[in-house]
């Protein structure tokens, strides 16, 4: 197997024999050259890593954790503990620590695409395209993380005496889009694959289009367009342009069932889904097991682990339109239009957040989730975090992307629910953000509204406009895109995280008079967070820093 030829070093800057290939005869065999190739796609990320979502180091959920994401929640992160949150499946780091793995695998690509200049294989040109796209995603995961980082476009032989820098933010943007640009002029790089493709998953023209709508709307947003703080109408209209490009290719659909789009199976018709990390029954996850309650298995929920909080649910509008909570000089209170009851907090919801979130009364894969306590303290219902620790304080459990009961849930079967990375619903905000900031605020209603049609909740009338509309825009993403690791990203390159990261998490605490049935509904404070304004972005590790002998720039938030 090719893998066993591949041992990488996790460092830019630790050029050792292991980081090259050890057998040159890789290169003259097509097997083990598109083996090769197909490992570069272990570089994209995706949400089902263990028990680590991104959800936890935001407002989007409870992080119950002493270790890993707990340094973004209380304010602890520094460049000396920020390997803490390094990309693996058990270390707690919520995907967010990509240094290493990115500059490995930026190695991995560039000796591909420098092999191929010097040899001939059947697919070629497709393949570095794939490879370019590959190297674009793998730099905006860096720019979102980092700002301005290294381009490093060659591989470099044992020896070498190099040191890196950081170009700076529009650089990488620059070098992102040449990638891109080059993919989506290769003739032999299809448009799109059907979801049923067994070629699904791989690089297409329509992925490299979302990649370059996705880098614009962040290069164009407050936090990275430090000239203007994000009032470019020069990058605001790229980001127009190049959501608009995926738009009007009309090869996606919103899929009617907002609730099913997130839980067929990978390889099943999906006429929303652009691009997305696909898995097989024997290369699959365990999302199901980490993510729902102890009823659903000896570890399930392990110890409450992304437990929706709150804050979340309270952000979802009522089924005429208003929004159940408005703020007023930074206090929450009651909307008076919305008709919300605080004892009956779950009637007359946006159908997303019972497509999203299991609460007390929920009927999921035929059982009835309970998680009330008894007003006497001495009975709970079986989903109540009483009944275990692996059940979540706050009382909600992920809904989205947890099967239904025509599939199994348990430790020996492995799910193959995909993980979306790029779909019509984002694009569509995307396109719309950008028309609002460009002052179009009749075409960002309309692709608010077309998202919010698909669940059947009315649509944002004309009087809705200026920094109320902007709030409504931004609160449909906080909706539609739920868990798919957006939120972290949104509040910082919006720059509204100082407020948001750093409200408390709630939940929900449900009293049960045994007697007449009633059960009172209060929230519940769960968690203290601490935000500053150098946590907008990641600092680069202290060693990394070093071992590049003062060359390369800390992150700019982190710069003394």
């Amino acid at each position: 197997m090719i893998f066993s030829l591949i041992s990488c070093s996790d460092s830019i800057l630790d050029i050792t024999p292991q980081d090259r290939i050890s057998d040159d005869s890789v290169w003259s065999d097509e097997n083990l050259i598109n083996a090769y190739h197909t490992e570069l796609y272990n570089c994209i990320l995706h949400g089902f890593n263990g028990v680590h979502m991104q959800s936890k180091a935001t407002d989007e959920a409870n992080n119950c954790m002493s270790w890993g994401v707990n340094i973004i929640v209380n304010g602890t992160l520094s460049p000396d503990n920020v390997t803490d949150l390094t990309v693996t499946d058990w270390h707690g780091g919520c995907n967010l620590y990509y240094w290493n793995k990115a500059y490995k695998y930026i190695r991995k690509i560039n000796l591909f695409l420098e092999k191929m200049e010097t040899i001939t294989i059947a697919d070629q040109a497709k393949l570095v395209a794939e490879a370019k796209f590959l190297r674009a995603y793998i730099y905006f995961q860096l720019i979102e993380r980092f700002g301005g980082v290294p381009i490093v476009n060659q591989t470099y032989e044992l020896g070498t005496d190099v040191t890196f820098t950081s170009s700076t933010f529009d650089e990488c943007v620059n070098f992102i889009d040449q990638d891109l640009t080059d993919a989506i002029a290769t003739d032999e790089l299809p448009d799109s694959y059907a979801a049923t493709d067994t070629e699904f998953g791989r690089a297409t023209k329509d992925a490299c289009l979302a990649l370059r709508s996705r880098v614009y709307l962040y290069a164009a947003s407050a936090l990275f367009d430090t000239d203007t703080n994000g009032k470019s109408t020069v990058k605001w209209q790229k980001a127009a342009d190049a959501a608009k490009a995926v738009i009007d290719r009309n090869a996606y659909t919103l899929y009617a069932d907002y609730r099913k789009c997130f839980i067929l199976p990978s390889g099943s018709a999906n006429s929303e889904v652009i691009f997305s990390r696909n898995f097989t029954t024997n290369n699959g996850h365990n999302a199901p097991m980490y993510n729902l309650g102890r009823r659903y298995g000896a570890y399930g929920g392990f110890s409450a682990s992304n437990g929706p909080s709150q804050n979340l649910v309270d952000d979802y509008d009522m089924l005429n339109g208003e929004t159940p909570f408005i703020w007023v000089n930074g206090v929450k209170t009651s909307n008076p239009a919305s008709g919300y009851d605080p004892q009956h907090p779950y009637w007359n919801r946006d159908p997303r957040l019972d497509a999203t979130v299991i609460r007390d009364s929920t009927v999921y894969r035929g059982d009835l989730h309970e998680m009330w306590i008894a007003s006497d303290g001495n009975s709970w219902g079986y989903d109540s975090y009483k009944q275990s620790s692996d059940n979540p304080r706050g009382n909600y459990l992920i809904k989205k992307f947890m099967p239904e009961a025509d599939m199994e849930i348990s430790w020996n079967t492995t799910c193959t629910i995909p993980w979306p990375i790029f779909r019509l619903g984002e694009i569509y905000l995307n396109y719309a953000e950008a028309e609002f900031e460009l002052g179009d605020e009749t075409t960002c209603r309309e692709y608010i509204n077309k998202v919010r049609a698909r669940v059947g909740m009315p649509g944002l009338p004309s009087t809705v406009t200026g920094e109320t509309l902007r709030q409504r825009l931004y609160n449909e993403r906080r909706i539609e895109l739920a868990f798919e690791e957006h939120r972290y990203w949104d509040v910082r390159r919006w720059k509204i995280a100082m407020d948001i990261e750093n409200r408390p998490i709630y939940g929900m605490d449900v009293i049960k008079n045994l007697t007449t049935g009633v059960k009172t509904y209060t929230p519940v404070k769960l968690l203290e967070r601490t935000f500053t304004e150098q946590n907008y972005l990641l600092p680069i590790a202290t060693d990394e820093i070093k071992k590049n002998g003062g060359s390369l720039l800390q992150s700019v938030t982190w710069r003394e």
